[in-house]
């Protein structure tokens, strides 16, 4: 009896061991993924000079808003704000439109050279960015997109990773609910629109919330491709203001950047279980 008693002992010491163990690491990782956006938003509040003084302080001092004012009242912020819900939004119901019909067929249908075809898209994934600038911007200049809210989102949409994981996820759902539905007369679209999309929820939500993302922090791209400033999205639009030949006005960046980080916030954490879902079902059926 004894002997049970200190193995017991034994347990639950090693037990709170390992708990206060893990919630010092989650502690400190939770630290370390927050503390950017803790600084963003300190130098958001404070005079563009503290930004970059030495040695830094670590504390807000100087509170004022003055680089929110001059956010909103020196540049047309709300435009390009507009601007990239509209590109980041159109980019996003396309993409998951597209990589679901895409993933679909790869995943649930048989047809020649399926397998080859598909890593041949996914090999998109490893041609840098870069690369593509020049072909795409002639492309969407012939087809005289420059400058336009088109021009901006359509290279987005073909995404290989979209197609990847909306792929990966739709191969393992049970082929036992097309059959019954395929029995019962449904066509394609009605196993598509009424089994397949409402079964895929989280991997949908996943692929919306990163192709939101990628499109909303994009700047190389919308760099090249937007001449007018008032068709400018957030990152550029802030970038442009904010650079000048003899300095920067790094107030009006963190302001730009807090401002631009609320949506993306907003949009994780109202899709936020169904990004974890989709991310681990796909990881561990995949």
């Amino acid at each position: 009896m004894l002997i049970i008693n200190n193995e017991l002992k034994r347990s639950s010491v090693s037990e709170k061991l390992s708990f206060v163990i893990s919630m010092v690491f989650l502690f400190l990782l939770a630290f370390f993924f927050l503390f950017p956006l803790y600084w963003m938003l300190k130098g958001a509040l404070q005079p563009s000079f503290m930004a970059i003084q030495l040695p830094p302080s670590f504390l807000p001092i100087k509170m004022t808003f003055s680089n929110f004012q001059k956010l909103f009242t020196k540049t047309p912020a709300i435009r390009w704000f507009l601007n990239s819900v509209i590109v980041s939004g159109s980019s996003t119901l396309l993409t998951v439109i597209f990589s679901s019909l895409a993933g679909y067929a790869f995943g649930k249908k048989t047809f020649w050279g399926k397998n080859f075809l598909f890593w041949i898209l996914l090999t998109a994934m490893m041609v840098p960015k870069q690369v593509m600038l020049i072909p795409l911007y002639v492309l969407m200049n012939n087809y005289h997109l420059y400058n336009t809210y088109p021009g901006q989102f359509l290279p987005m949409v073909a995404w290989p990773f979209g197609l990847f994981m909306m792929k990966q996820y739709m191969q393992t759902l049970p082929n036992d609910f097309l059959q019954s539905a395929k029995i019962d007369g449904a066509n394609e679209w009605l196993l598509f629109w009424k089994i397949v999309v409402p079964l895929s929820k989280p991997v949908i939500a996943t692929t919306a919330i990163l192709t939101f993302v990628n499109t909303w922090n994009d700047y190389m791209w919308q760099l090249v491709i937007v001449k007018d400033i008032n068709m400018a999205t957030l990152p550029v639009g802030i970038a442009k203001f904010a650079y000048s030949e003899m300095s920067v006005d790094y107030g009006l960046l963190m302001a730009g950047a807090t401002f631009g980080a609320i949506p993306m916030i907003a949009i994780f954490i109202l899709f936020q279980k169904y990004f974890v879902k989709g991310i681990t079902m796909g990881s561990i059926k995949g």
